[in-house]
């Protein structure tokens, strides 16, 4: 059996507005959005890619949202029913330094932790608006920080393993990245950000644009310039944050 991907959930936004995800459409709508964790198996050891939301009570105390957290989600559990032991786990590589996504870097005690350069540059010094997004608040520090001296910053497309490569997906934020999966069953992009929802990459809104990035992202010109990268990789993208991809659960 080659690489496969799993999808873990970490918890969820019980009723997102859809506008958030889908740029500025659909204003009277709300959706679930979940909090997903990847783990991609079959290779020497499990790389994981993202890990995750920090509790509910901590996410409702310092964001505000109205999140919620199953006990079977802990991120912990969700990786031991998965039959993955963390302490085995040699790469860890961040789509992006939200807080939704690098969570939990205690649970990796063996792992590097791979982003792009201009994310961790950015994430350090956020501009005021988006200070919150990578939990420079009071009282917190940013996710990351503890593992500050195992990160590995690149620059570009560069592999993790065989068959596991970075691709830089700016838009979103300056560093976002996905991460390109070749499995017996073609090839997979875990998208990040990037694309949050299938809607946003299987756009059918009737407008004549192919796809639409979500209201969040510091530069929407490079946002659409991503997805012109997706395009040329003949791939199949995973998004971050859409219920469907918890139902499929297993790529490749």
């Amino acid at each position: 059996m080659g690489l496969q991907i799993l999808a873990l959930p970490s918890g969820l936004v019980p009723a997102a507005h859809e506008a958030a995800v889908t740029y500025q459409r659909n204003w009277d709508r709300h959706r679930k959005l979940p909090m997903i964790m990847f783990v991609i198996t079959g290779g020497d050891r499990p790389i994981m890619v993202d890990t995750g939301t920090p509790d509910a009570a901590f996410v409702r105390e310092h964001f505000g949202y109205t999140f919620e957290r199953p006990a079977g989600e802990d991120p912990l559990l969700q990786l031991n029913e998965a039959g993955i032991d963390p302490a085995d786990v040699r790469d860890v590589v961040f789509t992006h330094l939200h807080w939704d996504h690098c969570s939990n870097v205690e649970l990796f005690p063996n792992a590097r932790f791979t982003v792009q350069d201009d994310e961790l540059r950015y994430a350090i010094r956020p501009i005021p608006l988006h200070r919150r997004a990578y939990q420079h608040l009071p009282r917190t520090a940013p996710p990351w920080l503890p593992v500050l001296d195992r990160l590995n910053p690149v620059r570009g497309a560069v592999e993790i393993a065989p068959g596991v490569a970075t691709v830089p997906l700016p838009g979103h934020t300056p560093g976002s990245q996905g991460i390109l999966v070749e499995t017996d069953k073609g090839g997979y992009l875990i998208a990040g950000d990037c694309v949050d929802s299938y809607d946003n990459w299987y756009w059918n809104g009737g407008d004549g644009v192919p796809h639409v990035p979500s209201w969040s992202f510091t530069d929407v010109i490079q946002f659409d310039e991503s997805f012109r990268r997706i395009e040329s990789l003949g791939c199949e993208p995973i998004p971050s944050h859409d219920e469907r991809v918890l139902a499929t659960r297993v790529f490749g």
